[in-house]
Protein backbone atom coordinates (compact mmCIF):
# COMPACT_ATOMS: atom_id res chain seq x y z
CA UNK A 1 0.00 0.00 0.00
CA UNK A 2 1.43 3.98 -0.76
CA UNK A 3 0.01 6.92 0.55
CA UNK A 4 0.59 8.62 -3.00
CA UNK A 5 -1.86 11.28 -4.60
CA UNK A 6 -3.61 10.04 -7.64
CA UNK A 7 -2.59 12.44 -10.48
CA UNK A 8 -6.46 12.34 -12.02
CA UNK A 9 -8.45 12.74 -9.19
CA UNK A 10 -6.37 13.97 -6.85
CA UNK A 11 -6.93 11.61 -3.97
CA UNK A 12 -4.02 11.21 -1.02
CA UNK A 13 -5.60 7.47 0.33
CA UNK A 14 -3.93 4.55 0.31
CA UNK A 15 -3.09 3.72 -2.94
CA UNK A 16 -2.64 -0.23 -4.07
CA UNK A 17 0.34 -2.03 -5.89
CA UNK A 18 -0.83 -3.54 -9.08
CA UNK A 19 1.58 -6.29 -10.10
CA UNK A 20 2.85 -6.14 -13.43
CA UNK A 21 5.51 -8.34 -15.61
CA UNK A 22 7.46 -5.54 -15.95
CA UNK A 23 9.80 -3.79 -13.54
CA UNK A 24 8.60 -1.13 -12.54
CA UNK A 25 5.38 0.20 -10.16
CA UNK A 26 2.10 1.07 -10.87
CA UNK A 27 -0.51 1.84 -8.05
CA UNK A 28 -4.53 1.66 -8.41
CA UNK A 29 -6.61 4.77 -7.28
CA UNK A 30 -9.83 3.31 -6.15
CA UNK A 31 -11.49 6.29 -6.41
CA UNK A 32 -11.13 6.72 -9.95
CA UNK A 33 -9.89 3.82 -10.90
CA UNK A 34 -6.48 5.23 -12.75
CA UNK A 35 -3.31 3.30 -12.65
CA UNK A 36 -0.71 5.48 -12.83
CA UNK A 37 3.26 4.81 -12.72
CA UNK A 38 5.09 5.82 -9.51
CA UNK A 39 7.38 9.12 -10.75
CA UNK A 40 10.22 7.04 -9.63
CA UNK A 41 10.24 4.82 -12.18
CA UNK A 42 9.54 7.17 -15.05
CA UNK A 43 11.78 7.82 -17.94
CA UNK A 44 13.07 11.64 -18.33
CA UNK A 45 11.86 14.27 -20.68
CA UNK A 46 14.80 13.08 -22.79
CA UNK A 47 14.74 9.51 -23.19
CA UNK A 48 11.03 9.73 -23.82
CA UNK A 49 11.54 11.79 -26.50
CA UNK A 50 13.94 9.48 -28.17
CA UNK A 51 11.75 6.47 -27.36
CA UNK A 52 9.03 8.41 -29.40
CA UNK A 53 11.48 9.14 -32.34
CA UNK A 54 11.48 5.76 -32.89
CA UNK A 55 8.42 5.53 -34.19
CA UNK A 56 7.58 5.82 -38.14
CA UNK A 57 4.18 6.36 -38.61
CA UNK A 58 2.63 8.28 -41.51
CA UNK A 59 0.28 8.45 -44.09
CA UNK A 60 2.32 6.10 -46.01
CA UNK A 61 1.60 3.24 -43.40
CA UNK A 62 -2.03 1.47 -43.99
CA UNK A 63 -1.29 -0.37 -40.69
CA UNK A 64 -1.31 3.03 -39.36
CA UNK A 65 -3.70 4.40 -41.14
CA UNK A 66 -6.44 1.64 -40.49
CA UNK A 67 -5.22 1.92 -36.68
CA UNK A 68 -6.10 5.38 -36.61
CA UNK A 69 -9.58 4.97 -38.38
CA UNK A 70 -10.63 2.57 -35.12
CA UNK A 71 -11.32 6.51 -33.14
CA UNK A 72 -12.06 8.31 -36.73
CA UNK A 73 -14.78 6.51 -37.80
CA UNK A 74 -16.60 6.16 -34.49
CA UNK A 75 -16.07 10.38 -34.37
CA UNK A 76 -17.02 11.30 -37.65
CA UNK A 77 -20.04 11.58 -37.11
CA UNK A 78 -20.57 14.32 -34.55
CA UNK A 79 -18.01 16.28 -36.84
CA UNK A 80 -18.40 18.86 -39.94
CA UNK A 81 -17.47 20.48 -42.53
CA UNK A 82 -17.36 23.81 -41.07
CA UNK A 83 -15.30 22.67 -37.77
CA UNK A 84 -11.93 23.09 -36.84
CA UNK A 85 -10.11 20.88 -34.70
CA UNK A 86 -6.61 19.69 -33.21
CA UNK A 87 -5.14 16.54 -33.53
CA UNK A 88 -3.25 16.68 -29.87
CA UNK A 89 -0.64 14.40 -29.04
CA UNK A 90 0.09 14.04 -33.13
CA UNK A 91 3.91 12.89 -33.32
CA UNK A 92 6.55 13.40 -35.62
CA UNK A 93 4.42 12.12 -38.86
CA UNK A 94 1.00 13.97 -38.44
CA UNK A 95 -1.42 11.24 -40.04
CA UNK A 96 -4.94 12.10 -38.50
CA UNK A 97 -5.01 15.88 -40.11
CA UNK A 98 -4.66 14.44 -43.54
CA UNK A 99 -7.47 11.45 -43.52
CA UNK A 100 -9.90 14.34 -41.75
CA UNK A 101 -8.56 16.77 -44.89
CA UNK A 102 -10.00 13.90 -47.00
CA UNK A 103 -13.07 14.42 -45.73
CA UNK A 104 -13.21 18.37 -45.90
CA UNK A 105 -11.95 19.03 -42.32
CA UNK A 106 -9.56 21.25 -41.08
CA UNK A 107 -7.67 20.24 -37.81
CA UNK A 108 -4.39 21.28 -36.14
CA UNK A 109 -1.48 19.05 -35.47
CA UNK A 110 0.18 19.80 -32.38
CA UNK A 111 2.86 17.36 -30.04
CA UNK A 112 4.66 18.80 -26.99
CA UNK A 113 7.99 17.35 -29.06
CA UNK A 114 7.13 17.63 -31.95
CA UNK A 115 4.47 20.32 -33.01
CA UNK A 116 4.96 22.89 -30.19
CA UNK A 117 2.56 25.10 -31.95
CA UNK A 118 0.74 27.95 -30.12
CA UNK A 119 -2.47 26.74 -29.65
CA UNK A 120 -6.04 28.31 -30.97
CA UNK A 121 -8.42 29.82 -27.87
CA UNK A 122 -10.96 26.89 -28.41
CA UNK A 123 -12.09 23.93 -31.14
CA UNK A 124 -14.68 22.35 -31.97
CA UNK A 125 -13.43 19.04 -31.52
CA UNK A 126 -9.87 17.18 -30.15
CA UNK A 127 -8.55 14.43 -30.94
CA UNK A 128 -6.34 12.51 -28.86
CA UNK A 129 -4.82 9.38 -29.98
CA UNK A 130 -2.50 7.25 -28.29
CA UNK A 131 -1.39 9.64 -25.79
CA UNK A 132 -3.31 9.73 -22.88
CA UNK A 133 -1.25 7.09 -21.62
CA UNK A 134 1.55 9.46 -21.49
CA UNK A 135 0.16 11.86 -19.21
CA UNK A 136 2.32 12.32 -16.09
CA UNK A 137 -0.58 14.80 -14.66
CA UNK A 138 -3.53 13.62 -16.56
CA UNK A 139 -5.54 16.23 -14.49
CA UNK A 140 -3.72 18.82 -15.71
CA UNK A 141 -3.45 17.76 -19.66
CA UNK A 142 -7.48 17.08 -19.42
CA UNK A 143 -7.93 20.59 -17.89
CA UNK A 144 -6.28 21.93 -20.24
CA UNK A 145 -8.07 20.36 -22.92
CA UNK A 146 -10.99 21.14 -21.63
CA UNK A 147 -10.29 24.71 -21.67
CA UNK A 148 -9.31 24.78 -25.52
CA UNK A 149 -12.96 22.41 -26.19
CA UNK A 150 -15.93 24.40 -26.95
CA UNK A 151 -18.63 24.18 -25.07
CA UNK A 152 -20.58 21.38 -26.90
CA UNK A 153 -17.31 20.40 -28.61
CA UNK A 154 -16.22 16.97 -29.13
CA UNK A 155 -13.29 14.86 -27.55
CA UNK A 156 -12.54 11.66 -28.49
CA UNK A 157 -9.81 9.73 -27.41
CA UNK A 158 -7.71 6.44 -28.40
CA UNK A 159 -6.08 4.53 -25.23
CA UNK A 160 -6.41 1.41 -24.33
CA UNK A 161 -8.24 0.85 -21.21
CA UNK A 162 -7.22 -1.99 -18.26
CA UNK A 163 -10.06 -4.26 -17.35
CA UNK A 164 -8.77 -6.45 -14.28
CA UNK A 165 -5.43 -6.84 -12.53
CA UNK A 166 -4.91 -10.00 -14.07
CA UNK A 167 -5.33 -8.61 -17.45
CA UNK A 168 -2.88 -5.60 -16.47
CA UNK A 169 0.00 -8.09 -15.21
CA UNK A 170 0.78 -9.55 -18.69
CA UNK A 171 -0.07 -6.21 -20.56
CA UNK A 172 1.87 -5.21 -23.96
CA UNK A 173 0.75 -2.07 -22.65
CA UNK A 174 2.87 -1.84 -19.69
CA UNK A 175 5.42 -2.69 -22.40
CA UNK A 176 6.56 0.71 -23.90
CA UNK A 177 8.22 2.39 -20.59
CA UNK A 178 6.57 6.32 -21.56
CA UNK A 179 2.93 4.78 -20.74
CA UNK A 180 2.28 6.28 -17.57
CA UNK A 181 -1.67 6.63 -16.71
CA UNK A 182 -4.06 3.54 -17.89
CA UNK A 183 -7.66 4.23 -17.37
CA UNK A 184 -10.95 2.18 -16.82
CA UNK A 185 -13.92 3.21 -18.55
CA UNK A 186 -14.64 4.19 -14.82
CA UNK A 187 -11.93 6.47 -14.97
CA UNK A 188 -13.71 7.92 -18.15
CA UNK A 189 -16.85 8.08 -16.10
CA UNK A 190 -15.12 10.29 -13.31
CA UNK A 191 -13.93 12.61 -16.08
CA UNK A 192 -16.97 13.27 -17.41
CA UNK A 193 -18.13 14.37 -13.69
CA UNK A 194 -15.85 16.43 -12.98
CA UNK A 195 -14.70 17.96 -15.91
CA UNK A 196 -18.78 18.88 -17.38
CA UNK A 197 -18.31 16.07 -19.92
CA UNK A 198 -21.46 13.65 -21.07
CA UNK A 199 -19.89 10.61 -22.31
CA UNK A 200 -21.40 9.78 -25.83
CA UNK A 201 -19.89 6.34 -27.02
CA UNK A 202 -16.93 3.93 -25.92
CA UNK A 203 -16.06 0.77 -27.68
CA UNK A 204 -15.32 -1.84 -25.82
CA UNK A 205 -11.24 -1.59 -25.80
CA UNK A 206 -9.60 1.94 -26.38
CA UNK A 207 -12.40 3.86 -27.98
CA UNK A 208 -14.24 6.79 -26.06
CA UNK A 209 -15.85 10.08 -27.33
CA UNK A 210 -16.89 12.74 -25.00
CA UNK A 211 -18.85 16.28 -25.13
CA UNK A 212 -18.44 19.10 -23.07
CA UNK A 213 -21.57 20.75 -21.62
CA UNK A 214 -22.55 23.74 -23.33
CA UNK A 215 -22.80 24.99 -19.42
Amino acid sequence: MSAQICPLCGDSGQKQAVAARVARRYLVCSHCQLIFLTAADRLSLADERAYYATHNNSIDDAGYVAFLMRLLQPVLPWLLASMQGLDFGCGPGPTMSQLLARQGIACDNYDPAFFPITLRAQYDFILASECFEHFHQPAIEIARLSEHLSPGGILGVMTDRWQTPAQFYDWHYTRDPTHCSFFHLDSFRWICQHFGMTLLFHDERRVVILQKNAS
